[in-house]
């Protein structure tokens, strides 16, 4: 059922119209940072893209730096030549190739060979028994993006994609509105690969995330407001200086790269789809991406044909899909954030109708966990895994505590949890939560009162 034609029309699709007109880029010329261009000479570089295509009416455009309808407002999204690429990328081409997301080129969007981020993806999937225990589960895997390059976060996949594709396009300069991770991806990889960066951030973001921008010599702006506010300033700013905003008019090349986690979950299972997914949810992209990985693997016969779950993680404090999934509703209603995982707090997410078909088709759940709850989360992982994630990560491990208890993920199923990011980027959200430092003098009298202490008190 279309949003557009079915629904009434709401607060956010009244947003959606205001800022179509700046963010959508109708046919003419680009004017950019090397000239003149025409969307004639960006669309003829397609490789197995057959097209952008609207989620919502289904009509056609050119592989252009546009990401909305101009007939219905949906969003866009890349298509591909499924018979082509059936033929190209097989299990056996996969295993030939250098480790890392570009194995699977073939169902990510670019023309030719990718000229930024070759190095990322590639991450470990941990079997996690200890967890598993601690949680009540059968079989327990963590996909450990806290380890991606270059920023410790599944951002660098989306980036990576998205400023090759972008170079393709001919921009040099780059941008982005960001929770953080995204910001420390852009501005990295934009100096990496010799271009311009300007990223836009809530003023009130953690202080390492700012610093993990400003070290790479982006220009980082701060916004006095949240997340949404600066996404709308930087539809306005996108449609003025036809720079290539990565989740603006890039933003249907951008997404495909979450398809990159995806596809290693099920390499890495002996290509094999798991039965239940848990995947934290911000704008939500990242769980209809990684279901449509799931999709694309059986269709071009990477993966067999099998019954599976992509369940959605959110913080209370921001949790607009998982409320309007709990209230039995296909639409979501925008929230002010208010959450230790900022990260997460997207309070308009872009892609939260599309999240929401995710779980019906899948037959999946979703839940949300309070700050309190982060932190255990964040401590359990710690102490059983030794994986240290930042809050978006105890928000997926807490909220996937939540949906065993309750039996949405039966404890004699196995399951796949989608950890995002490192934990150094978030230490405020934890620190005076894992304990204290216990000092003494170079006393080996002291320290033995002290263990005598600890182990007559525990």
């Amino acid at each position: 059922m279309s949003r557009c034609q079915f629904q009434p029309v709401r607060r956010e699709d009244e947003w959606r119209r205001k800022e179509f007109c700046t963010r959508s880029f109708m046919g003419g010329f680009f004017i950019g940072p090397r000239g003149h261009f025409n969307n004639d000479d960006m669309a003829k570089k397609q490789g197995y893209m057959k097209a952008l295509q609207c989620r919502e009416c289904g009509r056609d455009y050119p592989l252009e730096a546009r990401h909305v309808c101009e007939f219905d407002f949906g969003p866009l999204e890349v298509v591909y030549d499924y018979a082509a690429i059936k033929g190209k990328l097989t299990r056996k081409s996969v295993a030939s190739r250098p480790r890392g997301m570009w194995r699977f080129r073939e169902l990510l969007p670019v023309a030719d060979e990718p000229t930024v981020g070759l190095e990322v993806g590639g991450t470990p999937l941990i079997k996690a028994d200890r967890l598993a225990e601690a949680l009540g589960i059968r079989e327990l895997w963590i996909k450990n993006d806290t380890v991606n390059y270059p920023t410790l976060s599944f951002k660098d996949r989306v980036v990576s994609v998205a400023l090759s594709r972008a170079r393709e396009l001919g921009f040099e300069v780059v941008a982005c509105a960001s929770t953080g991770n995204l910001a420390n991806s852009v501005a990295a990889n934009a100096s990496a690969s010799g271009m311009t960066a300007f990223v836009f951030i809530p003023n009130d973001l953690e202080p390492g995330k700012v610093v993990n921008s400003l070290v790479y010599g982006a220009n980082v702006i701060g916004i006095k407001g949240h997340y949404d506010e600066v996404n709308r300033l930087c539809a306005e700013i996108a449609g003025k200086y036809n720079w290539a905003f990565v989740n603006v008019n890039m933003r249907p090349y951008y997404a495909e790269g979450s398809k990159s986690q995806g596809l290693e979950i099920i390499e890495q299972l002996g290509w094999k789809i798991p039965r239940h997914t848990v995947v934290p949810m911000a704008s939500g992209s990242l769980l209809t991406k990684i279901h449509k990985s799931y999709q694309e693997a059986i269709k071009i016969g990477l993966a067999d044909e099998a019954e599976y779950s992509v369940h959605g993680a959110q913080a209370t404090g921001c949790s607009p899909i998982s409320a309007a999934y709990k209230a039995g509703q296909d639409f979501f209603k925008p929230v002010k954030p208010d959450t230790i995982a900022k990260s997460l707090a997207i309070g308009t997410p872009a892609d939260g109708f599309y999240a929401l078909k995710v779980f019906k088709e899948t037959n999946a759940a979703s839940d949300d966990v309070n700050d309190e709850e982060i932190r255990d989360a964040i401590r359990l992982l710690a102490e059983t895994e030794g994986i240290f994630t930042e809050t978006a990560g105890g928000v997926t491990v807490g909220v996937a505590k939540k949906l065993i208890a309750s039996g949405a993920i039966p404890a004699d199923d196995s399951a796949v949890l989608c950890v995002t990011g490192n934990g150094l980027k978030t230490l405020d959200a934890v620190e005076g939560h894992v304990g204290r430092t216990r000092e003494i003098k170079p006393s080996l009298r002291e320290f033995d009162a002290l263990v005598e202490k600890e182990l007559t008190t525990r």
